[in-house]
């Protein structure tokens, strides 16, 4: 969204040229580009925060008291200020050990995504200090750790060392006297110090290393390890044994995304072809071909590092060695150089040894009287030309190779004829649901520019032909049928975009009853409703991903419509679910043809299996997301987008050398869009420690939350949902007071010491446990709250982040500049400022009643925020600069997210304000949930417990 800003520059003395371990001169004569071609970056404006009050005000505030009020005398607080711990306060360190841009911005992509070996490289970028940054601005000295002590083993700087009260959680009534929020590491700071110190040019070749935060504006380059685009970990640094990793407490798990798109600077994964011999692979692990392979024996054979068996090199594969030990003909090959990159697959890996065929797309329309009513028939029918012209093509194709068809239903099933021979559309009708079979053999599924004038006459006919309709009750499951049954004739894989309104009550496989009961969610009985109430869906989905069958649900219900259950082939298929309830053409039609545009052009892989491998020592265990597994190891896959993570958790079953280090590999064979199938590879080397200072120096904790949040929703339908919430806050509280005891120097116990990159974790925890996914009750729906688990579940890094910790944006002054965010609270919000809010689903414009009338004027054309009509959800084109710029942010911020949000204008003091305020999650919630404040004292009390 932000431009990216300009990468910090190294100074010339710093610089130290030369090439990664290992990486000898390039063959000459092979064109490199020169090195100091590098893409301008902006700079990027932020907001600047006052520095928050002495920390001696911070202790004044907390000392002899807890959340309910003072505490008696013999249970006061020692609570020691800084100045007690004889720490000079020193100038801010420079630099600090962040990761600072490479001199010229390193080798340019060139080729086939192979870097210049050659070319400038950065200098070996150490992990993040941790910057013992107190409250006041200043910095303890390096020499020595806090309080007089002389360096323990393995000391490490952290935090500041934070004052905190005895809590009780949670608060029954508001505390005599309230902490200042400003005194709590802020989300704000740390997506700024990381966008500054961190943007530019990301080379992942330095194992070990955390990537930029996904907020950060950088581009990755690749030099052996994958993109984080693709693949990020919750730790960069993995503990040598099972005791450790226990006693941290934190999880190590992958989110994997993948197809991730790309940014346009950044190199696609290049496609390797091996011929008739196949891909390379280990012998033993059935690892592939990949920089992390040792060849020996003058190139005849290679080691694998993943199992440690050796393998003979294929005649066809040999390559000599160099005098370094790696073969010649190293940069000419992209699976000896690069993270990622797609592999051509053999008739091995196709079904039944067969190459498959181009995917399709078929769109599946419920005709029954509430979609023809509220006009979602004529909408599809009139845009689809528009769908059909964004259907996405393969780097170098002129012309998309998926084919399209079209089914409607009611009570019965349509399909219809659009062989291009034919003078007009025909129309087959199944009525047998219980029965459903292809009445086809060709023409249903056809190519879009062969068949253009019959495919706009059927979208002429169908809203014509279903307008009187009275047919209220409405099948699913034998839809669903009919399209799986259409992909099976043709012999290919395919998607199916399913537009349904209401619960399948007619009588017919799938038949579901009203189950529904919003008062049992966030009760010990929520499970019941967020639980399927039959097999059908699922069995349905199961069967639709052994044919390589996506099936993507819009959801149109004026009620309930058991999501819980018509979802599971959503989820099942590695589907989307899209959600417009009380649908009206004139207000969510722009929003449906976005959805629907973006949902089709996406560049998916089809059919697909994935697998990840690890090194001896570690195996993956747990898998989250939207997926089917036959078996404990392959996740199977109908499809999967650019959109979409799956979250892998990883344990020990051995101990690991930190000599070696972690290696992983994840494969997705899959079939492209042009019916190529294929094998992505991504790999990712990791370093292991014995030290937990090394540990917490290298957590990416946006990766871990968002690891936690698919587990915690996973969980959900098996625990309770207190028994799930203590356990997380009992999790964090471990994580912390383990980092305590092995990490920080000895404090007072009334001081709070968090690691540096896990500093949010209290915030970010809180943020978790009161989402709508996790913690919905009664004052949604149970289709909602189903809704909002499976958006979890299937969300990447990036959208996480936004979903747990909403970006709350100024705009009353917006320039040509980027607004940038401020904290979620409502103290952070003036009655004449107007804010944008929004979690990636739900997207408010919230008015002040103080707003300048002149503002008001030229945003929504009236005098004053009182007359402003809240029920529109688009703002009014007016001809002046200020309208313009707000309606082409907010359409940044929309086009931002992986699905259209609706706007929501709300008024200060009105109702609706209500709602918008239970997304400002640092506030205390509506329901009783914690502030950040009372939150991070409860945790506190928890860590003092578990240290004392």
């Amino acid at each position: 969204m932000p431009p990216p800003s300009q990468g910090q520059q190294m100074s010339p003395k710093n610089y130290q040229p030369g090439a990664p371990a290992g990486m000898g001169a390039p063959p000459q004569g092979q064109g490199f580009p020169p090195p100091q071609q590098r893409m301008p970056m902006p700079a990027r404006p932020g907001t600047t925060f006052p520095n928050p009050a002495n920390v001696d005000n911070l202790s004044g505030q907390m000392t002899g008291m807890n959340l309910n009020g003072p505490a008696p005398p013999n249970q006061q607080m020692n609570v020691n200020g800084p100045q007690k711990m004889g720490q000079p306060s020193v100038p801010p360190m420079v630099g600090g050990g962040r990761y600072p841009a490479p001199l010229n911005g390193g080798p340019t992509p060139q080729m086939n995504g192979i870097p210049d070996p050659n070319a400038p490289r950065p200098m070996q970028q150490r992990y993040p200090q941790e910057n013992t940054q107190n409250f006041q601005g200043g910095y303890p000295p390096m020499s020595s750790p806090p309080g007089g002590y002389p360096p323990q083993p393995g000391y490490m700087p952290q935090q500041a060392p934070f004052p905190a009260a005895q809590p009780s959680y949670p608060s029954g009534q508001q505390p005599q006297r309230r902490l200042d929020p400003d005194l709590m590491p802020s989300p704000i700071d740390v997506v700024m110090e990381d966008q500054r110190s961190r943007s530019g040019i990301f080379y992942t070749n330095q194992k070990g290393m955390p990537p930029p935060l996904v907020s950060t504006d950088f581009i990755a380059v690749d030099q052996g390890n994958s993109s984080p685009r693709f693949m990020r970990s919750t730790m960069y640094n993995v503990p040598v044994n099972a005791d450790m990793m226990k006693q941290a407490a934190t999880p190590f798990a992958l989110v994997i995304s993948p197809m991730a798109e790309l940014l346009e600077e950044e190199q696609p994964p290049p496609l390797v072809d091996f011929g008739e011999m196949g891909p390379v692979r280990c012998i033993r692990c059935k690892a592939y071909m990949c920089p992390n392979m040792q060849f020996f024996d003058g190139g005849r054979r290679f080691l694998c590092l993943l199992c440690k068996a050796t393998t003979e090199v294929p005649a066809e594969y040999f390559q000599h060695l160099d005098q370094t030990g790696l073969r010649v003909d190293r940069y000419e090959r992209a699976e000896l150089m690069l993270g990622t990159y797609d592999i051509v697959a053999t008739k091995e890996y196709c079904r039944d040894s067969i190459p498959p065929k181009p995917p399709a797309l078929i769109f599946l329309i419920d005709v029954s009287y509430n979609n023809v009513k509220s006009g979602l028939v004529s909408l599809l029918c009139a845009q689809m030309k528009s769908f059909l012209y964004n259907l996405p093509k393969e780097r170098g194709q002129e012309k998309s190779s998926l084919k399209v068809g079209f089914i409607t239903y009611n009570s019965s099933v349509h399909f219809y004829n659009m062989n291009p021979n034919l003078g007009q559309p025909q129309m087959l009708v199944v009525g047998d649901v219980h029965e459903m079979f292809m009445p086809l053999l060709d023409g249903f599924l056809v190519d879009v520019e062969q068949s253009e004038g019959l495919i706009d006459m059927l979208m002429q006919q169908i809203p014509t032909m279903f307008a009187d309709t009275k047919e209220t009750e409405t099948i699913l499951a034998p839809a669903i049928q009919a399209g799986l049954e259409a992909l099976k004739a043709a012999g290919c894989a395919g998607k199916l975009l399913v537009f349904h309104s209401s619960l399948p009550t007619f009588e017919a496989p799938g038949k579901l009853k009203n189950r529904d009961d919003r008062k049992l969610l966030g009760t010990e009985k929520e499970k019941t409703v967020l639980t399927p109430q039959n097999k059908v869906y699922n069995e349905l989905g199961q069967e639709c991903v052994q044919s390589g069958c996506s099936v993507d649900l819009f959801i149109f219900n004026n009620s309930y419509i058991d999501l819980a259950t018509i979802g599971q082939v959503a989820r099942l298929t590695g589907g989307d679910v899209y959600k417009y309830t009380y649908f009206q053409a004139d207000l969510d039609g722009d929003r449906v043809v976005a959805d629907v545009r973006a949902n089709v052009r996406r560049l998916c892989a089809f059919d697909a299996i994935m697998r990840v491998r690890t090194s001896a020592g570690v195996r993956p265990t747990d898998f989250y997301g939207h997926f089917f597994m036959s078996n404990t190891t392959d996740i199977e896959l109908a499809a999967i987008d650019p959109d979409k993570a799956v979250a892998v958790e990883i344990k020990h079953d051995d101990k690991l050398s930190e000599e070696d280090g972690v290696y992983i590999q994840t494969a997705l064979l899959y079939t492209s869009l042009c019916g190529q199938r294929r094998i992505r590879i991504l790999n990712l080397a990791l370093k292991a420690c014995s030290q937990m200072s090394e540990l917490y120096r290298t957590c990416e904790l946006d990766t871990l939350m968002n690891f936690f949040a698919k587990q915690a929703v996973f969980k959900l339908l098996d625990a309770t949902p207190k028994g799930l919430k203590d356990n997380y806050i009992t999790r964090s509280a471990q994580i912390l007071a383990c980092y305590r005891k092995n990490c920080a120097s000895p404090t007072s116990a009334g001081q709070l010491i968090l690691p540096e990159c896990m500093k949010l974790l209290p915030l970010y925890m809180n943020c978790m446990l009161k989402c709508d996914a996790v913690s919905g009750g009664s004052d949604m729906t149970v289709d909602d709250r189903w809704f909002t688990m499976a958006a979890v579940s299937t969300m990447d890094v990036p959208s996480s982040a936004v979903y747990l910790y909403p970006r709350l944006v100024p705009i009353e002054d917006i320039g040509d500049d980027m607004p940038s965010p401020i904290r979620c609270s409502a103290d952070k919000m003036a009655d004449d400022g107007v804010y944008l809010l929004d979690n990636g689903i739900y997207l408010f414009l919230w008015l002040g009643l103080a707003v300048p009338s002149d503002w008001v004027s030229a945003v929504f054309g009236v005098p004053s925020t009182s007359q402003v009509d809240t029920d529109k959800n688009r703002l009014p084109v007016l001809d002046n600069q200020l309208s313009e710029k707000i309606r082409e942010y907010i359409g940044l911020v929309g086009s931002s997210r992986h699905r259209s949000m609706r706007l929501t204008v709300v008024r200060q003091r009105d109702k609706m304000e209500l709602v918008m305020k239970h997304f400002l999650v640092e506030d205390k919630g509506l329901d009783g949930s914690a502030s950040y404040v009372d939150f991070l004292c409860h945790l506190h009390k928890e860590i003092r417990n578990i240290v004392s």
